[in-house]
């Protein structure tokens, strides 16, 4: 993960412009496996507030994820050329955004950004609307459906115990798996049932 390129696509959207408000992240792995899918409502914003809030999450997003390189896309003209310094940020309400975008943006060991047309930016469009809709967090599943943004789970680690709700009988994982978070199935019993998360 530590030396992959993480790319971050983000989208923003105000119904009103400043309206009801939305974000849509999306961060894949090399392979162009989906790592993080987020929609999230964020009350009332213009459209480039919202924009910068996608960024700045997409970003922090990145950061958990441990990434060192990143590839960020959007389709905002503006943002992007103001975070490439090639347009002023004139609006005090975008200035302390931008200094944060800035900020996180720097922490990264590679860090690139460019442009990406609307047509390529489907999936970040569709979880800021869809956020927007639901005015709520919401995560692509993988399928057309979508659905409520799961809480964030820590992966397995070396003494954690699973207990099958049928059988009681007790796994504890000795060596956790190498596999990403997200990649991880769920436990099987002996008996077929599916266990809990580690406790």
């Amino acid at each position: 993960m530590k030396d992959e390129i993480i790319t971050v696509q983000f989208d923003g959207g105000s119904r009103g412009n400043p309206g009801p408000a939305g974000i849509g992240v999306v961060l894949r792995a090399a392979d162009g496996t989906s790592l993080v899918t987020l929609g999230r409502f964020i009350g009332r914003a213009t459209n480039n507030v919202a924009e910068y809030r996608a960024l700045i999450t997409g970003l922090q997003k990145a950061r958990e994820l441990g990434a060192r390189r990143i590839l960020v896309r959007g389709d905002s003209e503006l943002i992007i050329r103001q975070m490439r310094g090639e347009y002023r940020v004139k609006s005090p309400d975008m200035r302390p955004l931008y200094e944060e975008a800035k900020e996180l943006f720097n922490q990264f060991h590679e860090a690139r950004i460019e442009h990406n047309y609307r047509d390529k930016n489907t999936l970040a469009d569709k979880l800021a609307n869809l956020a927007m809709d639901k005015k709520a967090d919401v995560s692509h599943d993988g399928d057309e459906t979508t659905l409520p943004a799961p809480a964030a789970v820590d992966p397995p680690k070396a003494g954690d115990r699973v207990e099958c709700p049928k059988c009681r009988c007790v796994v504890e994982i000795v060596k956790p798996s190498g596999v990403r978070p997200h990649q991880l199935k769920p436990f099987v019993c002996q008996c077929g049932t599916k266990m809990d998360s580690p406790q």
